[in-house]
């Protein structure tokens, strides 16, 4: 274990169905989680293959501080992406972390391909790989359902990974299902699991772990306090992140079908205090988190005259209920959790494919698509036809719908339309708030909002500087990085300062780590940007689509040479690291 001076590795071969357990003192400098996930691919990365080669790795990791503190409740997948062809990481929450720190494994790394499709049932004490051809075509609820009920063991220690038909048919932003309700979301996971034929993988924790002596106690019950009296936690609790969609919609800065407007006029239907008051059935935590802000909504479905009905649990955060909402120009709340309960058992990001059928729809009112393209007929809140085309995608139906499943620009070059795909490195997150997002999700290192939140500035009364965009952008990626190396969750990131950070360390027995935390995380970042660049990825070549230029906020348009500017010099400054 990381904190007993090694990294306990468990290496999965899926041709030969064996695996083998190392453990590797040298990796314990690279903390965890993001870091041990980019140092590990490294190793056994095949950095100029294609993605879905099939000893391509998948690479699960925690870190130092899984299951010893509050909100250390996240594990990272590192993998080549699909889409983008580039080193990518992604986070998921749940049960994961703490099921993998129980059966006393910092890593898992998943090569091969399987001669059919399989399931992994892997702890501390069993490793099967079994047949999954009956799992084959299920979707993700289904699937997970199958396994529970014919794997008794690990009853409230283990965590579920599946995918859904998306990912079978290698959809490139197919996603992971975690648990139900989490997810490896973006980039296309779930699209490698698929070309290796792997279902599902299911972590036993049947171990157990020693816990520090009484340092640590007296840390972790301060840490508790503040997590537990924070009103930013509590804000997560109540109203979660969809809190944010009458805001961005206030500020002019919600993305509104296709991003030809920023503000809503239904936002107070998609609302966070919508589903509060109509939908919320509960909420709930990832394992190790006191604060509960996975919120989780009924969805009540007729369908039998005689008033039958099914009911259906289905999770809402701000980022899903933007792509199947106001994106899309769908609402109320009820006719979002349709769509959202179909990205999930399809195992689509929901993000993506949303925004994906957003720039459809348009390019459909354009004349550059028809119905022989979409198979049924896309317009701005079309609920069911939406709900039939994440179908399509899934299934690759026709060649429209295997190209819009490569990504929105693959659709987009070939069709027309290049100018009105958002698209920032990958489909845009929901925040139309101006350019040192837009910039900061085109280049971060996951393009993704959660990189640097870089929309945060945007809402500044003023515009920064060039240069204080960029040392705000270059000191986020630093501080998030050290995080998700430990790995916490990103919410709690105002309560996991260096300096507890650096408590936290030394309670855990890690003390020759807590000194050069701010050293150790500018190597992290350059050696991450380096592996990104070692498997093709140029930020001079990056550019943004001409409907980033065209969007006016509660602030006025944007101001294109200052964003372009901001682009060139944030390129040259990761060309730096």
């Amino acid at each position: 274990m990381l904190n007993q001076g090694y990294a306990r590795i468990m290496e999965i071969n899926l041709h030969t169905r064996k695996c083998a357990v190392l453990e590797r003192e040298d990796l314990v400098e690279k903390l965890g989680g993001s870091g041990l996930a980019a140092a590990l691919y490294r190793e056994y990365g095949l950095p100029g293959e294609d993605a879905l080669a099939e000893d391509q790795p998948l690479i699960l990791t925690i870190g130092p501080l899984t299951g010893l503190f509050p909100l250390m409740s996240k594990a990272v997948l590192g993998f080549k992406s699909p889409y983008s062809g580039h080193y990518a990481e992604t986070h998921a929450g749940g049960r994961l972390a703490l099921a993998l720190r129980y059966a006393k494994l910092d890593a898992v790394i998943i090569r091969g391909q399987a001669s059919h499709p399989v399931y992994l049932v892997l702890g501390d004490r069993d490793f099967a790989c079994k047949d999954a051809r009956h799992l084959w075509g299920m979707d993700t609820t289904m699937t997970a359902r199958t396994i529970r009920n014919s794997e008794p063991s690990g009853r409230g220690r283990r965590s579920i990974l599946r995918i859904g038909q998306a990912g079978e048919n290698q959809v490139r932003y197919a996603c992971i299902n975690v648990d139900t309700f989490r997810h490896f979301g973006r980039l296309g996971a779930g699209a490698v699991m698929g070309a290796k034929r792997l279902k599902a993988l299911m972590v036993v924790g049947d171990g157990s772990f020693p816990l520090p002596g009484a340092d640590y106690q007296k840390l972790y019950r301060d840490i508790y306090r503040q997590v537990t009296a924070s009103s930013a936690m509590k804000k997560y609790h109540d109203l979660g992140t969809p809190v944010n969609v009458l805001n961005l919609n206030g500020l002019q800065s919600l993305p509104t079908r296709n991003l030809q407007s920023t503000r809503f006029e239904a936002a107070e239907k998609i609302s966070g205090e919508y589903f509060a008051e109509k939908l919320l059935l509960r909420q709930i935590a990832c394992s190790g988190c006191p604060v509960g802000c996975i919120h989780i909504g009924l969805l009540r479905e007729k369908f039998g005259e005689e008033h039958e009905y099914a009911y259906k649990q289905v999770s809402y955060d701000h980022e899903p209920i933007f792509a199947a909402g106001s994106m899309l120009g769908v609402s109320p709340g009820e006719e979002v959790m349709v769509l959202l309960e179909q990205a999930e058992k399809c195992g689509l990001d929901i993000i993506s494919c949303g925004v994906a059928l957003a720039w459809a729809t348009e390019a459909s009112q354009e004349g550059l698509i028809g119905i022989n393209e979409t198979l049924v007929p896309l317009s701005f809140g079309s609920t069911e036809n939406y709900r039939q085309a994440m179908g399509h995608i899934s299934s690759r139906s026709n060649e429209f719908y295997h190209l819009l499943g490569e990504g929105t620009l693959v659709a987009a070059n070939q069709y027309g339309g290049t100018d009105y795909a958002c698209v920032l490195g990958q489909e845009m997150a929901g925040y139309a708030t101006g350019p040192v997002f837009f910039v900061s999700q085109a280049l971060g290192f996951r393009s993704s909002h959660l990189d640097t939140a870089g929309y945060q500035l945007d809402q500044e009364k003023e515009l920064p500087t060039v240069e204080q965009a960029l040392e705000y952008l270059v000191n986020e990626e630093k501080q998030r990085l050290l995080l998700t190396s430990m790995v916490a969750c990103l919410f709690a990131r105002n309560i996991y300062t260096r300096e507890i950070l650096s408590s936290a360390l030394e309670s855990a027995g890690l003390s020759r780590f807590s000194g050069d935390l701010e050293e150790r995380a500018a190597a992290l970042c350059r050696e991450r940007w380096q592996l990104k660049k070692d498997t093709g990825f140029e930020p001079s070549q990056v550019t943004l689509p001409r409907r980033f230029y065209q969007v006016t906020t509660l602030n006025g348009p944007l101001p294109g040479p200052y964003m372009d500017k901001l682009l060139q010099e944030y390129a040259r400054l990761i060309e730096e690291m």
